[in-house]
């Protein structure tokens, strides 16, 4: 590995520094994401029976219990369940977008990475070929293969390398804008269900906000 560094010359450090962040984003936000994931079906279909029964004070509690930004979009809601159908959209709307940031945070870094570290490679190729012809001119048209391979194999190391680096950071990021758009969608659908259920009048149980 570091043999190749040094025949690739000064840009094959900056491409590995490249990998080196695009890997530690990538694990970064791929830890964060299924940290923060929760199966919405089975937690709305609890929250259903807790809710149409009057009993928010639980809801409350199973969701204080729980961490990410679908917990937090029904916490919203559930922390002021006597307001009216378009107040408590307005309230888990604001949350949910509130929670988007979050998870987007350093997306924009490995989508970065992944465009620019083949155009790092393609210069380090383009001042491999240039020593190339240097060397050719230096002797008046006349070069040895050792000069003449040298200049090649630096320009194919940075080539190789770029993309080596762009072609993972760009399916890493597609994979992790796709984790994203899930959750997402998980606080959408939290939002609109559980307005529907504040809405309702419980069957039974403690009156809301009781």
């Amino acid at each position: 590995m570091l043999e190749l560094l040094q025949k690739g010359g000064p840009l094959m450090w900056i491409i590995l520094l490249c990998s080196v962040v695009a890997l530690g984003v990538f694990l970064e936000r791929l830890i964060y994401l299924h940290r923060v994931s929760i199966r919405i079906g089975e937690l709305l279909g609890g929250l259903s029976l807790l809710i149409r029964n009057g009993r928010i004070a639980e809801a409350l509690g199973e969701c204080s219990a729980m961490t990410g930004p679908v917990s937090r979009v029904l916490l919203a809601a559930l922390l002021r369940p006597n307001e009216q159908r378009e107040v408590l959209q307005s309230i888990t709307r604001d949350s949910a977008l509130l929670e988007i940031p979050k998870l987007e945070k350093n997306l924009l870094i490995l989508a970065t990475l992944a465009y620019v570290t083949p155009l790092v490679g393609l210069l380090g190729m383009v001042l491999g070929l240039l020593d190339a012809f240097l060397a050719v001119s230096a002797h008046g048209g006349y070069a040895t293969a050792e000069e003449l391979s040298r200049g090649v194999y630096e320009s194919l190391l940075n080539a190789s390398a770029g993309l080596a680096v762009a072609i993972p950071a760009f399916i890493g990021h597609s994979y992790l804008t796709s984790r994203v758009n899930d959750i997402i969608h998980d606080m959408e659908r939290a939002g609109i269900e559980i307005v529907n259920l504040l809405t309702v009048p419980p069957t039974g149980g403690d009156q809301p906000g009781a």
